[in-house]
C-alpha cells in the first residue's frame, strides 16, 4: 500500500510538469527509486521503421535497436515483462551496448508500457538492482508504467507532432 501511495504522490508531482523532457526524466528517475534501480531507460517504439529508441537513458546517448532485438525487443515482441537477473547468461541479451557504454550489466527488469489502444508504444528497462529483482518489483513497475502512460502517450504525440 505503501508503494500505491507514493506513485499516487508522484502523479500530482508529474502532473505541474510541462515541458515533456521533464516528464520523461521524472518518470525514470522515480521508476529507478520505486524498484532501487542504477539506471533506467525508455524505450519508443517505432513500428513503421521496426525499431526501438531510447528518450531517456542514463549514462547513454540515445540507443537505437531493432524492434526483435535483445531483451527489450522480447519484452516489446511478447507485450509481456522480463525479470533478467543474470543478463550475460540470456542469449538475447545485447553485450554490445555494455561493451560500447563501459557499463555492466548485473540484472534487468523491462515492462512495456501500452497506449490508449492497448498497443505497446515503449518500454521501460531497469538495470542492476543491488539484488536480484523480483515479482514484486515486476508488479510494482507494471502497476507504475500503466499509471504513466496517458503521460507518455500524450509526450509522444507533443514530440511526433513537434518533429523529433
Amino acid at each position: 500500500m505503501k508503494q500505491l501511495n507514493r506513485i499516487a504522490e508522484f502523479g500530482k508531482k508529474l502532473m505541474t510538469t510541462s515541458a515533456i523532457e521533464d516528464a520523461i526524466v521524472l518518470i525514470g528517475d522515480e521508476a529507478k527509486s520505486l524498484v532501487e534501480a542504477q539506471r533506467c531507460s525508455i524505450f519508443i517504439v517505432d513500428s513503421d521503421d521496426e525499431i526501438l529508441w531510447t528518450t531517456h537513458s542514463d549514462g547513454m546517448g540515445k540507443i537505437v535497436v531493432s524492434a526483435d532485438a535483445g531483451i527489450v525487443g522480447a519484452t516489446y515482441k511478447s507485450k509481456a515483462p522480463q525479470i533478467v537477473n543474470k543478463p550475460y547468461e540470456d542469449e538475447r541479451f545485447l553485450q554490445h551496448i555494455d561493451k560500447k557504454s563501459g557499463y555492466l550489466t548485473e540484472n534487468m527488469l523491462t515492462v512495456p508500457v501500452f497506449d490508449s489502444k492497448r498497443n505497446v508504444m515503449g518500454v521501460m528497462q531497469l538495470l542492476n538492482k543491488e539484488t536480484d529483482f523480483t515479482p514484486q518489483d515486476l508488479g510494482t513497475l507494471t502497476f507504475f508504467a500503466n499509471y504513466v502512460s496517458g503521460s507518455l502517450e500524450l509526450a509522444l504525440i507533443t514530440q511526433i507532432q513537434g518533429g523529433k
